[in-house]
This record gives C-alpha cells, sequence and structure tokens, in this order.
C-alpha cells in the first residue's frame, strides 16, 4: 500500500493545526485535572462492617502511613551520628507527624511522663506491692541492688519507687521487641543496624505524597553524608512508591520504543508522515474530553483509571485509520462513509455498549474506567467522523494500489474451510472444562510490584523496631475512649491466654498503654494515705542499713499520685507515645475504635473464635481486601454481561441479518475464549487487569468483524480492507506485545492478554465473519 500525497504536501497544515489544537486542549485538560493516586478510592465500597472499617484504614489509617527506616554499612559510631543528623533534618521538613530513632525514648521527657503517672498506669500498683511484707522484700532488693555494678541506677529510682511500678510500666510500653540503644539511638540487637520509624503526613496510598516524603527522606540521608553507609526503607508507604516507580519505568521505556515502531509502521504503510498527525488528532482529543468527562461525574479522575482507561482507548487508534485506509483517491467523505459508515457506527456503538456496565458495578474504579472508556471512544469516533474526515479529504490522505488484489485476496479460500476454525475453538472449550474453567487470582498481594526482598525487609524492620503488622487485628468499639479501653482490659486475660497456647506470638492494644479511667481510679484508691504508708516504710526498713529519711521520696511521691486525675486520651502530648496510642485508639464518624494488633498469628481460627465470641471483630485485611474485590468482580461481570446483551442488540438491529450477526458475535466470543484458553493454560490467574485487557480485545474484534462482514463488491474494496485492519491488528501486537516482556505484573497481564486476544481476533474474524468469495464477484473486479 503506498500513498497519494502529491496534495497532502501542500494542503498539510490543517491537520497539522488540528492535531495542535488537541495537544494544547490535552495538555490543558491534564493539567487542571484532580488526579488522585489513593488506591483505596479505586476500591470497591464495602458490603460488610470489616470491610468498611478495612477500607477506613486504607485511606486513614495511621498504620498505612508508617514507615521502617533502618541504616547499615558503617562503624556503629558513625551510624549513631547519621541517625541524629537525619532525624534531625527529618523533623525539619515538615512532611512527617515524628520521627523516632530513640533519642527522645522513655529515657527523655517521655521518660519523666511516664515515672510521674508510674502508680495510676503500672500493672505492678496493687494492694498486695504495699504491704508490709511486700516493701520489706523490695527493701531488700534495693540494698543488694545498691552494692552491685547497677547502683547508678538503683539510686536513681529504686529509692522513689521500691515497689518496681516503673519498670514494670516500661516493660507494657517496650512492646516485645526492644531495640538496644547506642549512641543515644535505636539499634538492632543482633546486627549494627541504626533504626528510625517515621509516620508520614500523607496517607500510605497517597501515591504522590509518599513519592514526596521518601524524596525527603533521601536528600536528607545524602545531606547527612552517608559514606559507605546504606539507607534502607519499608513499609505501607514505601511498597505503593515502589509500585508506582517500576509501572512508570516500564511505561516510559515501552512507550517510547512501541511510538517508534508504530509510527515506523504507518509511515512505511502509508509512506506520508502526514498520517501519524491525522491519527493522533482523535486520539488525543478524545483523552481529553474522556478525562473531562470523569471529572465532571466523580469530581476527581483516579490515576488507575486514566491508565487502564487510555490502555482500553487504544481502540480508537483503529477509526481514523479505518477511514484512512478506506478512502479511495479523490473520494469525498459521503463516498467513503457510504461503503464502511454503517459497519464504522455499529463498531463503535457495541464498543460503547459493551464497556458501559462496567459503569454500574459498583465498583468505584471501574465505573470511572467504564466512563472514561465509553465516553472516549465516542468522542473518538465523532472527532474521526466530523473534524478529521474533512481534514483528510482537503489533505487527500488515501492509500493506493500495491498491485493485483487478486494475488493479495488469495488468502480468502482460506474461508472455504470455515468449519476447520471450529477445531481451535472446540478444543479451548474442552479445556476450560476439564481444568475447571478460567482460574481467578484470589490473593492481590500476588499481582504486586514489590519485590520479594522488599516484603522481607519489611518484616525485618518490623521485628527489630517492634511494630506490629496491622495486617491482623481485632476491632473494638465504642461510643467513647473509656468504653474502648474499658473493653480491651476485659478481652487482655483471652489475649495472653492465645499468647500462652502460642495461637499468636504478641499483641498491641491502647488499654496496655493507657489504661481506663476506672482502672486508674481503683489503682489509685489502693495508694495509701502518707501517714499509713510512712508507718509501713518504718517498719519494713527496720534492721535494714537505710536511713530514716532514705525512702522519703518514695512516699512524697505516692501521695501525689494520690491527688492526680486520670490521664485520659489528650493528656498524652509526647509525640511517640501519642504516635503509639493514635495508631491504636482513634475517634471515627462518630465513634471511637480500639485496635488490637496481632504479631506472629500462627492459628487464626482459634483467633477469630475466640475474638467473635467475645464481641470483636476479627480482621485480615489481606483476605477481606481479596474477599471485597472477589465479591465486586462476580458484580462486574454481570454488568459487563449486561452490556454484551445490549451491544448484541445493537448488532441485530444494525445489520438486520441474522446470519452475520452470529458470524460476528462468533468471531469475537470464539477469540475470548481462545485467550482464557491459552492465558489458562499458561498458569495466568485470572484479575480485574484481564478484564479491562479483554474489553480492549471484544473492542478490537468487533471492528475486525464488521468490517470483513460487510458485502463488499469488487476485489479492490476487499483488498482495501484486508490491508486496513492487518495494519490495524499489527499496531495492536507492536503496542501491547511489549507490555508482556515488563516487570510489572499489571502490565504483563495486560501484554500478554492483548496479544492473544488481538492475533485470535484478527483470525476468528476473517474466517467466520467474512463473506466467502462469491463467483459473481469477477464481474466487479
Amino acid at each position: 500500500m503506498s500513498f497519494a500525497g502529491t496534495r497532502a504536501g501542500v494542503r498539510a497544515w490543517p491537520i497539522g493545526l488540528a492535531l495542535a489544537v488537541a495537544l494544547f486542549l490535552c495538555t490543558a485538560v491534564l493539567g487542571r485535572l484532580d488526579v488522585r493516586t489513593d488506591m483505596a478510592d479505586f476500591l470497591p465500597s464495602g458490603e460488610t462492617e470489616a470491610a468498611r472499617f478495612m477500607l477506613q484504614e486504607l485511606r486513614t489509617g495511621v498504620a498505612t502511613s508508617l514507615l521502617l527506616v533502618g541504616i547499615e554499612g558503617a562503624p556503629v559510631q558513625e551510624l549513631a551520628r547519621l541517625s541524629r543528623d537525619f532525624a534531625s533534618d527529618l523533623e525539619r521538613s515538615g512532611r512527617f507527624v515524628f520521627v523516632s530513632n530513640g533519642q527522645e525514648d522513655l529515657a527523655g521527657a517521655d521518660g519523666a511522663f511516664l515515672f510521674a503517672h508510674r502508680y495510676l498506669l503500672s500493672p505492678a500498683t496493687n494492694d498486695e506491692a504495699f504491704s508490709i511484707p511486700a516493701l520489706r522484700a523490695d527493701f531488700k532488693t534495693i540494698f543488694h541492688g545498691l552494692t552491685s555494678s547497677a547502683s547508678p541506677l538503683v539510686q536513681r529510682f529504686g529509692l522513689t519507687d521500691p515497689t518496681g511500678a516503673f519498670p514494670a510500666l516500661l516493660r507494657e510500653w517496650a512492646g516485645s521487641a526492644q531495640p538496644r540503644v547506642e549512641g543515644g539511638v535505636w539499634f538492632a540487637r543482633d546486627r549494627d543496624r541504626a533504626l528510625l520509624l517515621l509516620q508520614t503526613r500523607a496517607q500510605g496510598m497517597d501515591i504522590n505524597g509518599q513519592e514526596d516524603a521518601e524524596g525527603a527522606i533521601e536528600a536528607a540521608f545524602r545531606k547527612a553524608q552517608p559514606g559507605t553507609a546504606r539507607l534502607l526503607i519499608a513499609g505501607p508507604g514505601a511498597f505503593a512508591r515502589a509500585a508506582a516507580d517500576a509501572m512508570r519505568s516500564d511505561i516510559q521505556v515501552l512507550s517510547i520504543v512501541s511510538i517508534i515502531l508504530v509510527v515506523t509502521l504507518l509511515v512505511w504503510r502509508f509512506r506520508s508522515p502526514l498520517v501519524i498527525a491525522a491519527i493522533a488528532t482523535p486520539v488525543v482529543i478524545s483523552t481529553a474530553l474522556a478525562a473531562v468527562i470523569v471529572q465532571a461525574a466523580y469530581g476527581f479522575v483516579h490515576g488507575a483509571a486514566l491508565g487502564f482507561g487510555m490502555t482500553v482507548l487504544g481502540v480508537s487508534v483503529d477509526y481514523p485509520v479505518l477511514l484512512i485506509g478506506h478512502r479511495k483517491q479523490g473520494e469525498a467523505v459521503a463516498g467513503t462513509l457510504r461503503r464502511i459508515g454503517k459497519a464504522f457506527a455499529l463498531a463503535v456503538t457495541t464498543a460503547v455498549l459493551g464497556l458501559s456496565g462496567m459503569m454500574f458495578a459498583g465498583f468505584p474504579g471501574l465505573a470511572q474506567l467504564g466512563l472514561f472508556s465509553a465516553g472516549g471512544l465516542a468522542v473518538a469516533a465523532l472527532a474521526t467522523r466530523f473534524v478529521l474526515a474533512p481534514l483528510i479529504v482537503a489533505a487527500d490522505l488515501a492509500p493506493v494500489s500495491a498491485g493485483d488484489p487478486a494475488r493479495l485476496l488469495r488468502i480468502e479460500r482460506l474461508r472455504q474451510w470455515r468449519m476447520a476454525g471450529l477445531v481451535p475453538l472446540a478444543a479451548s472449550v474442552v479445556f476450560l472444562v476439564a481444568s475447571g474453567g478460567p482460574h481467578w487470582e484470589q490473593d492481590l498481594e500476588n499481582l504486586s510490584p514489590t519485590p520479594a526482598a522488599m516484603r522481607t525487609l519489611d518484616n525485618e524492620l518490623r521485628r527489630e523496631i517492634g511494630a506490629p503488622d496491622a495486617g491482623q487485628v481485632g476491632v473494638v468499639e465504642g461510643n467513647s475512649p473509656e468504653a474502648v479501653l474499658s473493653r480491651e482490659e476485659a478481652v487482655l486475660p483471652m489475649i495472653d491466654r492465645l499468647q500462652a497456647r502460642g495461637a499468636i506470638a504478641g499483641a498491641e492494644i491502647a488499654a496496655r498503654y493507657l489504661p481506663s479511667e476506672a482502672t486508674q481510679l481503683a489503682r489509685r484508691a489502693v495508694l495509701p494515705p502518707p501517714d499509713v504508708l510512712s508507718a509501713r516504710v518504718a517498719e519494713a526498713q527496720s534492721g535494714l542499713p537505710f536511713r530514716p529519711e532514705a525512702f522519703g521520696p518514695f512516699i512524697e511521691a505516692v501521695a501525689e499520685a494520690r491527688a492526680m486525675p486520670p490521664l485520659g486520651v489528650s493528656d498524652i502530648k509526647s509525640p511517640v507515645m501519642a504516635a503509639r496510642l493514635q495508631a491504636l485508639l482513634f475517634p471515627r464518624q462518630g465513634a471511637w475504635y480500639g485496635l488490637i494488633a496481632l504479631s506472629g498469628v500462627r492459628d487464626p481460627a482459634s483467633v477469630e473464635a475466640a475474638f467473635t465470641g467475645a464481641g470483636i471483630i476479627y480482621l485480615d485485611m489481606r483476605q477481606e481486601a481479596n474477599r471485597m474485590v472477589r465479591s465486586a468482580l462476580r458484580r462486574a461481570w454481570l454488568w459487563l454481561a449486561a452490556g454484551g446483551c445490549a451491544a448484541l442488540g445493537a448488532l441485530f438491529l444494525g445489520l438486520r441479518n441474522t446470519g452475520r450477526v452470529a458470524r460476528v458475535v462468533g468471531s469475537v466470543l470464539s477469540a475470548a475464549i481462545l485467550t482464557l484458553a491459552v492465558l489458562t493454560s499458561f498458569g495466568v490467574r485470572l484479575s480485574l487487569v484481564h478484564i479491562v485487557a479483554l474489553q480492549f480485545v471484544a473492542g478490537v474484534g468487533l471492528d475486525y468483524a464488521l468490517f470483513f462482514a460487510r458485502p463488499q463488491l469488487d476485489q479492490e474494496e476487499r483488498a482495501r480492507t484486508l490491508r486496513t485492519l492487518v495494519t490495524c491488528n499489527a499496531m495492536a501486537l507492536l503496542t501491547f506485545g511489549l507490555l508482556a516482556f515488563c516487570r510489572t505484573p499489571i502490565l504483563q497481564a495486560i501484554g500478554m492478554t492483548v496479544v492473544i486476544g488481538a492475533a485470535a481476533s484478527m483470525g476468528f474474524a476473517f474466517v467466520f465473519a467474512g463473506e466467502r468469495q462469491h463467483p459473481a464477484c469477477a464481474r466487479f473486479s
């Protein structure tokens, strides 16, 4: 196929101007869109209380905004310096709620606060602790400590806290993992690795916010002059950024390569670079206006819907190619449309109707994707018809004969063995039935591009720093913090039993750190009056080598505690202490919630049974997310089927020929079935991504089938159709074939599905939908 371009060179400027205007429009629109990257906005709405709570946690939960940081690869003293300088710079950046590296640990202001309130907060405060025998035993322990290497510590705390309320309280706050302290900062206990815990102001699923935060982290680390030291970052936000970086890197490289390949193909086929501008114009316009439609409907455009939508919108590239490829040189628009207008309109209508089902699936991400894709295809078709058509006539863009059509059309003889095309279809059906049908991916984590090494690092840092994995939690609800804390205290014995049985390794619960007001008042009530305590202390220290006034600070501290009001959530002012509590106790929509963050869950069934029996929601975030998406996808398939039925109705109305409708629908369904069979044979488990890719396959399949199914009276027109559709198919294969080589699972899935589906669509459309050559055709050649 060569290209008639004598007039094109003279009248090229209208197409160039149209493309320039389209690019300006697209740039202006995309620059003003409210594009959101919070993946929680893409997920379906929860149908259960647990699902709704999980979604809210993904959006605003403190746990998702925590980053775990390690520094290693240098001597301990250098790592400690780096940690201090690094943390100081991060605090000044303003991007973090808190930065904790142990400098402000419980030995500083936080420790002083806890020490002052130890008798209200400590589990060691009870009647027995203030009895004479218990006091005498404590005094003897202190005496032995004063003569040991621990004498400075005993002098500091022992005489003012002989009952050990403060050490017991520190053990509660320290949790199961206790980093060692070197140079005033945290280190892992089993290796020379400095540790930091950060909370970003951006939510964990806000990819742009997390990228800004990690950019600040990397800049602060470079500023600290690390030398040979290495920076390690993990946490939900780091995972989100790694996924986005991997996808962006793949898309950038492959977009450049695919553009080069497609442009080369089109220039080779049409012999004019002007065709590239003509084809790009409606595609650019449709992208801009589709985004505007979604923005108007939802108030924002989700980044994932925009990215996937542009994938599906790739069908629109065929529209200008179909128009230009079928135009005869010197032909008016009306003449071209008389030959292809019906097939073109049906291809657009059925594709739009097929995509419209996604808008009603109850899945916000799919709804935006459906609206973007359906609206974009409609706009692309209108732009091709009313904007591009006059321009290509003015430039006289049209293919000219490239040899004898009869030689090319010898391939049509294959349609004489049309029934042989049923063999791969039948084999696909048999294989799918025998293998139990297409298999669905049940675990969303398997679609994550986050490397396994990064997930391993996250587990290591959580263990070393003592941060719980909030993936498995119990949820306690109440109308006030006091109500939640009281309910949590009631289940503490159950949690201890689960831990003793080995069902869990540990649990983070707010009631261990901040007892309910009732418990604090009960502890305050057991504190003896000063005169009573003085008498007990005197008797307990009788015969021991202490001065009479040695325990005066202890008596004064107890007297002060007797006058203290109980502490509430608002009384915890320390950023580190408040951050730990905020992750476990927080208000939401008029109610208060407490999280019981479990670690090392070895027997989920018994844990769930115990929590349910106690009236507590047990939530496995990973399982709940998978369950929620599976439910939404089932609804999505139903609505997609409804969209398909609407498209089928449009075919009947448009073609008014049952046999032709059967051939068109049969070719599209055959391609889909073969695609599913091939994917299943490769061990691929289907997901939302494959639904998106199959929508693209159905769109191009309809294009091929409807154009092959047209009643064509001469060889030249049939050859023109075959060349044009082969060009469209080659563009799809070149563009999406490259995606199969991506490192990102999502892009790999799209690429593999589209390549298989587009090739199958072309084959089945040619064999099933195309008209058998009629003997009378020779008279019209």
